[in-house]
């Protein structure tokens, strides 16, 4: 933490071509934040943009007391939902959602199936919850760190994350039973 403290120093102290370092280390999760919240990957990729900006022009703020990456995430997180408000989506689609990969031998059907029912579950969570899940899950966030990003106390993450899996699991009890009567 200490290299990128003192590259950050350079940048503010006039080597600005510095940032691309910063952005080339962070550019992937940044894009998968936005992606997670905005489910369109040319709006997540203009957000993460615009993120990277703000984040360069608000540079001399950073106060590091967090990691750079926590302090840059919660930008993207925070222009993310700004860009969603602004630009209310009718439809989003579950082609994106991220779902882990599959147990070796397992029948490609029945991990289809799988996809397609989490993928509707996950659909019912709102934008916090989900986000909350794919980070703690998915990403392995630690719940202090989860709670840096979306701006909420460890403890807060927590019941979100418990909630958030509860409503899951009822979707997921909701979609296969109205599955198993079509069968």
């Amino acid at each position: 933490m200490t290299n990128e403290f003192l590259l950050i120093d350079r940048i503010i102290a006039g080597e600005q071509q510095l940032y691309a370092e910063l952005i080339n280390r962070y550019k992937s999760y940044a894009f998968t934040i936005a992606l997670k919240i905005l489910q369109n990957r040319p709006e997540a990729e203009e957000t993460a943009q615009d993120a990277f900006i703000k984040a360069y022009h608000a540079l001399d703020k950073f106060n590091r007391e967090s990691k750079f990456s926590t302090w840059l995430y919660r930008i993207v997180f925070n222009t993310a939902i700004s860009y969603k408000r602004k630009h209310k989506a009718i439809f989003q689609s579950l082609d994106n959602v991220v779902i882990g990969h599959a147990q070796e031998g397992e029948n490609r059907l029945e991990h289809d199936d799988r996809k397609r029912f989490i993928e509707q579950g996950m659909s019912k969570l709102n934008d916090a919850d989900r986000l909350a899940v794919n980070l703690f899950y998915l990403q392995e966030f630690s719940l202090e760190e989860i709670g840096a990003i979306t701006g909420m106390q460890a403890n807060t993450v927590k019941v979100r994350v418990h909630r958030a899996r509860q409503k899951l699991a009822d979707e997921l009890k909701n979609i296969l039973q109205k599955e198993a009567l079509t069968l």
